[in-house]
């Protein structure tokens, strides 16, 4: 696994040991980023369910300004900080060990770019949909990795479906907060 673009383009990441987590393909990373490559420069990113911390990392690679890291598994987050820390980029980050719903409940931060990947098949994205609205800045995007047959809402909060993509065995929702 390895960072894709930007200024730490090549850098490679540690890696969750064990299959608690699904890294990201590097197809629907590329893709991703080329869908949201013009809000990149300068934006707060949240990456939660954050894993490895490859989507926020990439994000940072790529020009955010700030990325928080959220996850509920204490490995998960000590690989995230190992990461920030051997990229040079743990200034610009914060990386906390909780639940979704705890940071998404105690909050008031709002973000540019929100990254989900839960779980699948746990109904995780439906149920926080709404909560994350509340944290993206208006003309800000969400964007959910789900299994290809998860039915996501059109419209959850101010939030508003605007894109679907498929890769193989993982699809991505892209939702847009309303401009206000």
């Amino acid at each position: 696994m390895r960072i894709v673009a930007g200024d730490l383009r090549g850098r490679k990441l540690l890696a969750l040991e064990g299959d608690e987590t699904r890294p990201t393909l590097e197809r629907v990373k590329e893709g991703v980023f080329s869908s949201i490559q013009f809000v990149l420069e300068g934006a707060r990113v949240l990456d939660l369910f954050a894993g490895s911390g490859q989507m926020g990392l990439e994000a940072l690679s790529r020009g955010a300004s700030f990325a928080v890291f959220i996850d509920q598994n204490p490995a998960a987050t000590a690989v995230v900080t190992q990461n920030c820390k051997a990229l040079g980029v743990f200034s610009d980050c914060r990386v906390a060990t909780m639940p979704a719903e705890s940071f998404l409940a105690g909050s008031k931060e709002q973000f540019d770019i929100i990254f989900m990947d839960p779980p699948y098949r746990q109904g995780t994205l439906e149920r926080l949909l709404p909560a994350v609205s509340d944290h993206v800045t208006p003309g800000g995007f969400v964007l959910c990795e789900s299994e290809p047959e998860a039915q996501l809402p059109e419209k959850a909060g101010g939030l508003e479906l605007v894109k679907q993509y498929r890769y193989g065995t993982v699809k991505v929702c892209k939702y847009r907060k309303d401009g206000e």
